[in-house]
C-alpha cells in the first residue's frame, strides 16, 4: 500500500513540475516571439519613414519645389524603436540618427530646394553617411533576430 501511494504521489509530482516547467518554457518564447514581432514593426516603420522622408527632400532639389514632413512621427517611430530595441541595435540607431542629421543639416535646414537646390550629385553625396549608417544598422538588425544571417555589404532603397 504504501510503495503505491509513494509512486502515485511521485507521478502526480513528476506531472506537476512537468506542466510548470513546460508553461515557463511556453512563456518565455511567447514573450521572445512578441518581442520579436515588435522589433520587427518597429524597424519596418523607421526604415519607411527614412525612405519617405529622403525622397521627399530629393524630389523637392529635383523639382525646385518646397516640402514638408512630418517630423513627429520620425520622432515617434525613434522612441518606438527605442522602446524594443536591444543595445547594439539601439546603439546602430542613434550612429543613424547623427549621420541622418548631418544630412538633413546639408539638403534641408543649410538649403532652400526653391532657391538653392542641391544638385543630384550634391544630393547623393550628402546621403552617402546615412547610406553606410543604414548597412551598418540593417546589418546589426539582421545579426540580432537570426545569427545565421549574413551581413549585407550594400544598401537597398533610402
Amino acid at each position: 500500500m504504501l510503495d503505491t501511494l509513494v509512486t502515485t504521489a511521485a507521478g502526480a509530482l513528476s506531472a506537476t513540475v512537468g506542466v510548470l516547467v513546460g508553461g515557463i518554457v511556453t512563456r518565455r518564447a511567447q514573450d521572445r516571439q512578441w518581442l520579436r514581432d515588435q522589433q520587427l514593426v518597429a524597424y519596418q516603420e523607421l526604415f519607411s519613414h527614412y525612405a519617405k522622408f529622403t525622397m521627399e527632400l530629393r524630389r523637392a532639389h529635383g523639382d525646385g519645389r518646397g516640402w514638408d514632413y512630418d517630423w513627429g512621427e520620425w520622432n515617434a517611430a525613434l522612441m518606438r524603436v527605442s522602446m524594443v530595441a536591444p543595445r547594439e541595435v539601439a546603439t546602430e540607431i542613434d550612429d543613424f540618427g547623427r549621420a541622418i542629421d548631418s544630412f538633413l543639416d546639408l539638403v534641408a535646414r543649410g538649403r532652400d530646394p526653391l532657391r538653392d537646390p542641391v544638385s543630384p550629385e550634391e544630393f547623393e553625396q550628402a546621403r552617402q553617411a546615412p547610406a553606410e549608417a543604414q548597412v551598418r544598422l540593417v546589418n546589426t538588425i539582421r545579426r540580432t533576430l537570426n545569427n545565421d544571417q549574413k551581413g549585407l555589404n550594400f544598401g537597398i532603397g533610402g
